[in-house]
């Protein structure tokens, strides 16, 4: 299935490729890094990296940035908040926040891919409140209850 996302290339994004899948198989898309000068993040220091895009997604769906494997194991560079969500309707700059967990200044320079997203399909809920819930063979049981 294709779905189509509406983008809006900002002036500092001018000249850097839209997100895409790097293989046939691919779930994410890489985002890249849309900075002028390069940006060194310190070892556990986090910062916001611009990717100089605005999207329009379909009703239904979000996008799930992710960070990007590669850059966890070599460099050990993370998203704190992942995976962050874009909403339907948000309509601002896709910014992604990135954590240096690693013990070296890591240096995000301009196309560089940062992280990756993913479209998902958003099912919404609603809360039922009740006065009791069905037992299960877990039931309470939490924080490796189920065994080691």
């Amino acid at each position: 299935m294709n779905i189509s996302i509406s983008v809006r290339r900002l002036a500092h994004a001018e000249g850097l490729p839209l997100p895409s899948y790097a293989t046939a198989g691919a779930a994410g898309m890489d985002l890249l890094a849309a900075v002028g000068d390069p940006v060194t993040i310190a070892p556990g220091q986090r910062t916001l990296i611009p990717t100089g895009l605005c999207i329009a997604l379909p009703a239904g769906y979000e996008l799930q940035v992710r960070p990007r494997s590669g850059l966890a194991l070599r460099h050990g560079i993370v998203l704190p908040n992942s995976p962050g969500t874009i909403d339907e309707d948000y309509r601002g700059e896709i910014g992604v926040i990135i954590l240096n967990t690693g013990d070296a200044p890591f240096v995000v320079e301009r196309g560089a891919r940062i992280a990756q997203a993913v479209l998902a399909p958003v099912v919404r809920a609603t809360w039922q409140a009740v006065t009791a819930l069905d037992s299960t063979a877990r039931d309470a049981g939490g924080f490796g209850s189920t065994g080691r």
